[in-house]
């Protein structure tokens, strides 16, 4: 039997959902990451490749409130974080990325509250 590499399957779904997802300047693109101990997400503009806003379970604000690693609280946090700086710069709807992974349990949850803080997707 053939070893199951989740992180190459995973890689070839979030190819296969880039090819047809993009981000512009009026509605960019929502990106995920997730490892073992971290959870990322940014807004991306992907017509001029710029990182407009971006947040992590790694930032000070965040490592006091959320003490463990990579949960469903701390994916909750980073998804408030994420959309309070997009409203700050005047983004009101995105295109989520959710980067390969199943939409369910972090994923899920990360957003859920980016929803319920104001982003529209």
């Amino acid at each position: 039997m053939a070893k199951i590499d989740k992180n190459a399957a995973r890689k070839k779904r979030h190819f296969r959902i880039r090819k047809k997802i993009s981000g512009t300047a009026e509605r960019p693109r929502l990106n995920v990451f997730k490892s073992n101990k971290y959870f990322y997400a940014q807004v991306i503009d992907d017509t001029t490749g710029n990182t407009i806003v971006s947040a992590s379970s790694l930032e000070k604000e965040l490592k006091s409130v959320c003490n463990s690693h990579c949960n469903i609280e701390t994916a909750k946090k980073v998804g408030e974080l994420i959309a309070k700086r997009a409203k700050e710069k005047g983004l009101a709807s995105v295109v989520f990325d959710r980067g390969g992974y199943i939409y369910h349990g972090k994923i899920k949850a990360f957003a859920d509250s980016a929803r319920e803080a104001g982003l529209e997707f």
